[in-house]
């Protein structure tokens, strides 16, 4: 494996850090800019909505940039607005800096797929795609606590450089490393949209969708459900994210191996496994060592599933930047659909359990999506690779 890959998935480590990094941060950050823990919230929405909207159009603004230049760009965009924010005194600002930094990230994360493609052979494509990804499982188990952490011993602003300093150098190593990948002058932005007239790339899109959103749903209740629900102390919170977070690395080194020779196999038992400990989650939450189990399952199976997705969408799609990019914006926005309509459910007064239940439908509209699909010849397809 190309030592290339590796400082690609630590340069996603950095960025998908710096999106998650609030969430530990937002009494600090409400105080400092004397506003709401739910408008500390929005900023977090920034970032997503940078990333669904804002990315794919700067992927198109940077498709007749050779990759690597394109993602010496980004990073240097990244770190700008990563500046930005560690030097924001007011709510404004850091909003901006968040959009920024959702922007460059979500584009950063398409070209930095478009780029492992193109380093590996087709056989090696699902390994060296987890190896992308790991650095999004590796930053939610690693790189939050530790942001969290900084934050609370030397202030939130010295998370903001701590990511600023990890981006320049994965930057600086990969622009060292990456052998030179010229543009090819046959590629044109009327090429990389021909590929969205495929339906079968919309039904990949489609089941990419709903298994993110159908993880999310419950994930992101998950602190609520473990203390009010199943009863657990506020000390075992951290150990059973810890818990959820190692089997997520676990299951992505799984997955990684998988995807090349099974990628539809893969993703079917993920989804049925998915279900199932959503729908015995939501059936005895109250249960300690159901949950824990639960958990764990999810951890195995759902963001996971991020290397055969991939595999797919790119053998769809024969590995365009652009379609690796709304591709990264559907991922996106499954965690705002599953979220926000768990949330909506909570709201409705179905209590703490039914973002489980919505999990468990939203899984099940996942399989039905793939079912159609599942005898295509995908592990044997093989993968066109255009050098741009």
């Amino acid at each position: 494996m190309p030592k290339a890959v590796y400082m690609l998935g630590l340069l996603i480590f950095a960025m998908t850090t710096s999106e998650f990094m609030v969430g530990g941060m937002m009494p600090a950050l409400a105080n400092e800019f004397d506003v709401s823990i739910p408008a500390i919230g929005y900023l977090i929405s920034a970032y997503a909505v940078g990333m669904v909207i804002g990315g794919p159009i700067l992927t198109i603004g940077l498709l007749k940039l050779p990759r690597k230049q394109a993602l010496l760009t980004l990073s240097l965009i990244f770190l700008a607005g990563q500046i930005i924010g560690a030097l924001a005194t007011t709510y404004e600002v850091m909003m901006v800096a968040r959009i920024i930094t959702g922007v460059s990230s979500a584009a950063g994360f398409a070209v930095s797929i478009s780029i492992c493609a193109s380093l590996v052979s087709p056989q090696l494509l699902g390994r060296a795609s987890s190896i992308v990804l790991g650095g999004l499982m590796v930053a939610t188990v690693i790189g939050l606590p530790i942001a969290t952490l900084v934050s609370q011993q030397f202030g939130w602003r010295t998370s903001f450089w701590a990511v600023v300093v990890l981006v320049l150098v994965a930057g600086v190593i990969v622009q060292l490393i990456l052998p030179h990948l010229p543009k090819s002058a046959s590629i044109r932005l009327r090429d990389e949209f021909t590929a969205f007239k495929n339906p079968r790339l919309w039904a990949a899109f489609t089941t990419s969708g709903l298994i993110i959103a159908a993880t999310f749903a419950a994930f992101s209740y998950f602190t609520p459900i473990f203390t009010e629900v199943t009863r657990f102390s506020a000390g075992m919170v951290p150990v059973l994210l810890s818990m959820y977070g190692a089997a997520t690395v676990i299951g992505n080194m799984i997955t990684g191996r998988l995807a090349d020779r099974f990628t539809m196999q893969t993703m079917f038992v993920g989804l049925i496994l998915i279900a199932v400990s959503l729908f015995t989650f939501a059936l005895f939450a109250d249960v300690p060592i159901i949950t824990i189990i639960a958990v764990i399952v999810l951890g195995f199976v759902g963001v996971p599933m991020n290397p055969p997705m991939a595999t797919r969408v790119m053998r769809t799609a024969n590995t365009s930047t652009l379609v690796n990019s709304i591709h990264g914006s559907i991922i996106s926005l499954g965690v705002v659909i599953g979220s926000s309509i768990g949330g909506m459910t909570i709201d409705a007064g179905w209590g703490l359990v039914s973002p489980l239940w919505v999990g468990f439908i939203l899984a099940g509209l996942g399989l039905l999506s793939l079912l159609p699909f599942l005898k295509e010849g995908t592990a044997t397809q093989p993968v066109s690779v255009n050098i741009e």
